[in-house]
């Protein structure tokens, strides 16, 4: 642990690295913060192991009082929000202040460099996941002269002011509605993810994150927050729409729909319904990036059919800071 002390706060910052021996901790901080979520314990987080090298980080404050974590992972000489997360920057709770989060960013970057990291990538966590307001980090990157290199843009629809749905959408939920569309909870991972692969193929030439058996395993472990939800034509799986849901937010982690669940309005169905659900008891929707190529090509068909459910833009930002010696 290397301590940092400034004359004018009187708070002295360490930082030290996560250890299997403090998963409790850990856990029980995130879920006790103003800004983490179920991604950032360590059951998720550890579920892909083999693919990173772990390099998270504990802050105490005098010591002995954790005020902040930050999910990590490192890679040549490089320190990174973790690899095998969307986002996921400092999580604090409700003891940070604007000072003292300016100490905190003072004791980090000594120890990144006494530890000879010769870069700093961090993806903020976007607004709506936080409990409370929690963009302190956001001013200390400014302070210390990191440089926004990537924004991704998110379709988000607020709950309590949804727009209204176009005529297009509207259409294809009739064509659900006669068609009799039924959709469904499931736990079906394996054939949803079958179709999530096939439409990731063939739209984009590339294949989701995770396997059937992943979702499986993680579903079993966050059964609150994970959850897959079907569209059926005649006992047929034609759509498709899994979430990861958090304190304030639904979030589709992935949608797929076959060539026929497109044609009979499938999807819009799930999503509308998953909209009605939700409305009382989350603030957002969140339909996930429609950029490419880090964020600088944005890939308008998908986002105008999101934008058509009534969803605006929010920005998922990353910043890098190059240390000096």
């Amino acid at each position: 642990m290397l301590p940092r002390r400034i004359n004018n706060h009187q708070a002295m910052i360490s930082i030290a690295r996560y250890s299997k021996e403090k998963k409790s901790e850990w856990d029980h901080f995130i879920q006790t913060s103003r800004n983490g979520t179920f991604l950032f314990l360590r059951d998720y987080m550890d579920y892909h192991s083999d693919r990173f090298v772990d390099c998270s980080l504990m802050a105490y404050e005098d010591g002995d009082s954790l005020v902040a974590v930050f999910p990590a992972a490192s890679k040549d000489s490089v320190l990174s929000s973790h690899s095998g997360l969307t986002f996921g920057g400092l999580v604090y709770n409700h003891h940070m202040k604007a000072e003292l989060m300016l100490v905190l960013f003072d004791a980090l970057l000594d120890f990144l460099r006494t530890h000879d990291f010769k870069r700093l990538v961090y993806k903020a966590i976007p607004h709506i996941y936080h409990r409370i307001p929690s963009e302190e980090d956001l001013y200390a990157l400014f302070r210390n002269n990191a440089k926004l290199f990537r924004r991704d843009l998110s379709s988000t629809i607020r709950m309590t002011d949804q727009l209204t749905l176009s005529k297009g959408r509207r259409y294809a939920l009739k064509q659900a509605e006669r068609n009799k569309v039924v959709v469904e909870t499931s736990a079906d991972f394996e054939s949803f993810m079958k179709l999530e692969a096939e439409t990731l193929e063939a739209n984009h030439q590339v294949r989701p994150v995770h396997s059937g058996d992943e979702m499986n395993l993680l579903a079993a472990r966050f059964p609150d927050n994970i959850k897959l939800h079907l569209a059926r034509h005649e006992s047929k799986l034609v759509a498709g729409v899994l979430t990861f849901e958090t304190d304030r937010v639904v979030h589709a982690q992935y949608i797929a729909a076959s060539d026929l669940g497109k044609q009979i309005g499938a999807l819009d169905s799930i999503i509308n319904s998953l909209i009605k659900r939700y409305a009382g008891d989350k603030e957002y929707f969140d339909f996930g990036i429609s950029t490419e190529k880090d964020g600088t090509f944005l890939n308008t068909g998908l986002i105008a059919n999101k934008e058509s459910f009534g969803a605006r833009a929010i920005a998922y930002d990353s910043y890098e800071l190059e240390l000096s010696s």
